[in-house]
């Protein structure tokens, strides 16, 4: 099938296909700074080997759990020997926008909120969030300012709180399985011409905090962790 590569993106190429779907291409490069990995680093700053084909293995996983819990997403099919997954189509709000749910308070949330809660305090699946925007350092936006500047609709916005807590404890329970502890995840929505809301992107353990035994455990052990 033909494609046509309409975007290049950090971690991942998009690709127009005839059919009118999307293809992602994974890549074996990550966000990072001097070399080291960093998955809130906003620029790519190293290349691991086989990163591409584990955060694709991941997303495979958890999109089919997300789709069978009747949670829509974009994912179609995937193809692990050329490091793709065929996504519908989707608009995203505004320029960009994550979504983050934190079942424990760490990284910059302590930073903006240290002062009224302890480090690694349990949250109620609390989610915000962040406008896509490297220079402005991905600033925090509420739910009123997001309708206000018709990014989304008070019913978006209400769906994707909703979805992001069924999935992030969907993903919770599962490694809960294997002796680790979700600590936050980063999410991408996006919606459909009808304006209905889909989960888009990746599932992969670059985008999530997690911890065993109270030490965190970095992306790539927590891949061979999670596939072992």
């Amino acid at each position: 099938m033909e494609k046509k590569l309409v975007y290049t993106g950090k971690t991942k190429d998009v690709y127009e296909l005839e059919n009118g779907n999307c293809l992602l291409k994974f890549k074996d490069d990550c966000t990072g700074k001097d070399g080291v990995f960093d998955p809130g680093e906003n620029q790519v700053g190293v290349t691991i080997d086989g990163v591409g084909d584990v955060n694709l293995r991941m997303s495979i996983y958890f999109f089919e759990k997300v789709n069978a819990a009747g949670i829509k997403t974009h994912f179609i099919n995937a193809n692990l020997e050329d490091t793709t997954m065929e996504v519908l189509p989707a608009k995203v709000f505004g320029h960009g926008l994550e979504v983050i749910c934190r079942h424990k308070a760490v990284g910059s949330f302590i930073r903006r909120y240290g002062d009224y809660i302890e480090d690694g305090a349990d949250l109620p699946a609390y989610v915000e969030m962040t406008f896509k925007d490297d220079a402005k350092g991905d600033p925090l936006v509420i739910k009123d300012a997001l309708v206000a500047l018709g990014v989304m609709t008070d019913k978006q916005y209400e769906d994707i709180k909703e979805m992001t807590q069924k999935i992030t404890q969907i993903v919770a329970d599962d490694l809960k399985e294997k002796g680790l502890v979700l600590y936050d995840i980063k999410f991408e929505f996006g919606y459909d011409p009808e304006g209905n809301v889909m989960l888009i992107d990746e599932i992969a353990s670059g985008n999530m905090r997690v911890y065993k035994d109270g030490k965190y455990i970095d992306p790539m052990t927590l891949s061979e962790l999670f596939f072992a």
